[in-house]
């Protein structure tokens, strides 16, 4: 009798264990499902241009740049900036990104001595996200592919022009990120995002010292509706992103002359409205997320240049956190 007893005490308690580990996926499938829609922002550029992003290396003419990404996390975050999953979740994310990107130019003045331009963005991205929830936990990534292109039309001003070099030199760009990139609506993590946005910006390099420099890239982000919002949204018609804005920032200094730069970089996003769903506030699902890190700038030739960038992120709310490393190779035709 006594070991009767204690058979179905054993059985008793690993039913209960079994219920108690039903129960937590249960919680982290719902906790993933309730604040899916604060991860709703569009990629945009985060860390990808860094120094003397002010103006062209070599002046007027076509460039062409290609850009290699590779992007890590294993924490996912909520809205206070907490794991949004319970730590058994065990989530990693793997994010490669190929940027083509075309720049052409103009030698030609038409607005307060601005020289117009047209940059055009290709991206290809591919997503590996790992996690211990199971297929119920409804958080799958759409694997690779073509993301949304981009095209800008932009202003260059030449440099101000001091007496031991440049001083300060600007761009402003009306950049338009068109829905083209692959989406399913089945997938919490797509190449493409399924809406329009509106991204312009203006970048500046000011120079301390003919050696010393100090960038800025001030972005706004506008995002239209999804009108074919992803599963976690159950039957919802719509959903919008809200506006955020962003910033890549960066110092280098000249350690070889015309050869090396060494410096710092980073960037910051703050979501400053929260997303929406059918015309109504999501309280909580602003996104924000501040990288910084070591960086360089080989200047191949004249007309050919290397940067490297890699960043550490912290303060993320609404997003994964994890640290991001940048390559970049420019050409000028």
């Amino acid at each position: 009798m006594n070991g009767e007893k204690e058979g179905e005490l054993k059985r008793t308690r690993g039913k209960g264990r079994v219920l108690w580990a039903c129960g937590m996926v249960l919680c982290a499938v719902l906790l993933w499902n309730s604040s899916a829609s604060s991860y709703q922002l569009p990629a945009v550029n985060l860390g990808f241009t860094s120094f003397l992003d002010g103006g062209p290396p070599a002046g007027p003419g076509f460039y062409l740049t290609q850009y290699f990404q590779y992007y890590y996390s294993d924490e996912l975050k909520g809205p206070d900036g907490d794991r949004l999953l319970p730590s058994f979740a065990d989530e990693s994310l793997d994010v490669f990104v190929s940027l083509t990107q075309f720049i052409y130019q103009s030698n030609c003045d038409i607005l307060f001595g601005g020289k117009w331009g047209l940059d055009l963005i290709v991206p290809v991205v591919a997503f590996d996200l790992d996690h211990s929830l199971g297929a119920r936990a409804g958080l799958d990534e759409n694997g690779g592919g073509v993301g949304d292109i981009l095209v800008g039309p932009f202003l260059q001003w030449d440099p101000i022009m001091g007496a031991s070099g440049p001083l300060f030199m600007h761009r402003v760009e009306f950049q338009l990120i068109f829905p083209t990139g692959d989406y399913s609506r089945d997938k919490e993590l797509n190449p493409g995002s399924n809406f329009f946005s509106f991204n312009p910006y203006w970048a500046a390099t000011a120079f301390i010292t003919p050696k010393w420099t100090l960038t800025w890239r001030l972005h706004y982000l506008w995002n239209a509706e999804n009108s074919d919002p992803n599963r976690g949204f159950g039957e919802a018609a719509d959903t919008q992103a809200g506006q955020a804005i962003h910033l890549n920032f960066a110092s280098a200094y000249e350690v070889w002359e015309k050869r090396l730069r060494l410096g710092v970089n980073g960037y910051y996003l703050k979501q400053i409205t929260n997303d929406e769903v059918e015309g109504n506030y999501i309280s909580g699902s602003k996104e924000q997320v501040l990288g910084i890190g070591p960086g360089a700038l080989l200047h191949i030739s004249p007309d050919t240049h290397f940067f490297f960038n890699a960043y550490f992120e912290t303060a993320a709310e609404n997003r994964p956190q994890g640290f991001r490393l940048n390559w970049r190779l420019v050409h000028h035709f």
